[in-house]
């Protein structure tokens, strides 16, 4: 028996791996953060699977049913948006798991950042204006920032920011990121990027809070700062250059 922790990407059904997909397909019980997770991957379930919504179960709740299915021999797809890497509460899984002696694997998936890039049509890694993607939040009820990792730290090294679990927050980190970036400073905010539900808001350091007063968004939603989200006046990469020799186009290998 093995539990399968699964990035189940940023919303769209079909932005799952193949992989994902198919440990999906052939386990016997299915747990799923409802909350943020799409039903429609639930799709790829078989038809008896066993499926549990965690949305309203609490870390020990979610433990006893990894312990009933190892008990029954049945393995586990646990479902979690986005990518496991980034804020996906799956260390604490794992450490109860290998507490026990039950053993699990973890399948990557579409991160929420990658996919507003996506929906945006940018890349958030221009030559000469960005070159580094900072993947950051803000404290809030679930932890606290350690110290030293500020939102003014990272904005001084000029990074394309995307900030996670914030958009509560947004007039603060607007007022965190002026002095660095400055009023002109392209922002945009992507809520439940690939989704049917949505929404795409563009603007600068100086208006994004006035664009969300009259119709705000609540969660769910990737807050991306930064010079490159508006950048078109760029020197262009080096790597396609006629030019430019490497083993694949006579240089050395």
């Amino acid at each position: 028996m093995t539990v399968h922790f699964i990035g189940a990407g940023p919303g769209a059904a079909d932005l799952i791996t193949i992989r994902g997909r198919d440990l999906i397909a052939r386990c016997p019980v299915c747990l799923y953060a409802g909350s943020i997770v799409s039903p429609d991957l639930l799709a790829y379930c078989p038809p008896e699977a066993r499926i549990v919504n965690t949305a309203p179960l609490a870390l020990d709740e979610i433990e006893a049913e990894y312990v009933a299915a190892h008990a029954q021999g049945l393995d586990v797809a646990r479902l979690h948006s986005g990518d496991l890497a980034v804020f996906s509460a799956v260390a604490e899984q794992m450490r109860r798991l290998d507490a026990r002696g039950i053993p699990y694997t973890l399948t990557p998936g579409v991160p929420a950042f990658a996919a507003a890039a996506a929906v945006l049509g940018r890349e958030l890694t221009v030559p000469e204006v960005a070159q580094s993607v900072v993947l950051t939040r803000v404290s809030g009820r679930a932890s606290r920032m350690p110290e030293g990792e500020t939102l003014e730290a990272f904005a001084a090294t000029g990074a394309t920011l995307a900030i996670h679990l914030a958009i509560h927050a947004l007039p603060s980190v607007v007022e965190s990121l002026l002095p660095f970036y400055g009023a002109a400073c392209p922002v945009a905010v992507v809520a439940n990027a690939t989704q049917p539900q949505q929404r795409i808001v563009r603007g600068s350091l100086a208006t994004i809070c006035g664009l969300l007063e009259a119709d705000p968004i609540e969660r769910t939603a990737t807050i991306l700062v930064g010079r490159a989200l508006a950048s078109e006046d760029f020197r262009e990469s080096a790597l396609y250059d006629a030019d430019y020799r490497r083993r694949y186009r006579g240089g050395p290998a």
